[in-house]
Formats: structure tokens, sequence, C-alpha cells
């Protein structure tokens, strides 16, 4: 899988149709989960928009907030999604890294909050995550917050 990272305004039109129907065919088709998708966040200055192609199609995308987007005193990661093509290969743990590594560039010392899907805490506890919250519900689904602490750099 083939990644790149944009910030929203180096996004081309092509790949912004792209990853809004990727989200789109996930999360409120497959998922049957209604919900306001586009939340203006994507358009934030700071905000990173990962993008994973496999054969020359777009197969995974997750976006990444700064502090206090989400959450005040977190960066975030969110709208983590591979398509059902890619699902069961990697491709969600590679994007995931690939999240991950783009976070700890920006800023290694500050953790990474994400809001989970209550049935995927152990896959993203192999990422570093741990549940942080009893379930809650949004957007009709049972989700729980989950804090991947700072990785800051050992001074020799």
């Amino acid at each position: 899988m083939h990644f790149i990272v944009k910030n929203f305004e180096a996004l081309t039109v092509n790949e912004l149709y792209e990853l809004l129907q990727l989200r789109s065919e996930v999360f409120v088709v497959e998922q049957n989960c209604y919900y306001q998708d586009l939340d203006d966040k994507d358009r934030h200055p700071q905000a990173l928009h990962v993008l994973g192609y496999q054969n020359d199609r777009l197969s995974a995308y997750l976006r990444i907030l700064p502090k206090g987007v989400s959450y005040p005193e977190y960066q975030s990661i969110g709208r983590v999604v591979t398509s059902s093509e890619v699902r069961g290969q990697g491709a969600g743990h590679q994007l995931l890294q690939q999240g991950i590594a783009q976070c700890l560039r920006q800023n290694a010392e500050l953790p990474i909050k994400i809001s989970a899907q209550e049935h995927l805490q152990a896959y993203y506890a192999r990422q570093g995550f741990a549940t942080v919250s009893d379930v809650y519900l949004e957007d009709g689904i049972n989700h729980v917050a989950m804090i991947r602490e700072a990785q800051p750099q050992v001074l020799r």
C-alpha cells in the first residue's frame, strides 16, 4: 500500500471525492449509521489526511486533528476506514502506523486520543492504545475513548 499525507488545501478534487466516497461507503451505507460526516474539521488548517492506495484505488483513510480540535488536551486520529477489499490483509494496521508516525512527527510529547467502536478495542490496543472510558453511544454505535501515551524522545 502506498500512502500520502496532505492538508485539506493540498487535496485534489479527485482525492477529496474518493475519501468522502470511502467514508460514506463504509460509515453510512455498510454500517447503516446516519450521521453528519462533514463537520468542518476536515478543513482545519492543521488537519492532515492520510490516504492509502492499493492498485491506484483509495483503500484506506484516516484524518489527524491537532490538540484542541476534538479534545482539549490531545491530538486525535479519526475517521479510520478501510475498504472491504483490503480488510483482513493488514491494511488497517499499516494505516494506523502511518497515522501514529505522523502524530509523533508533529508532536511526540502529546498523547493521541481516539473514539473507537467498542468491538475494536483489542485492534487498537495492538497499536498502543488503552481504553480510558466506559462505553458510550456515539452515532448509534457503542464507543470507548482510547489514548496512546506520548512518546517523548529520551535525552542522552
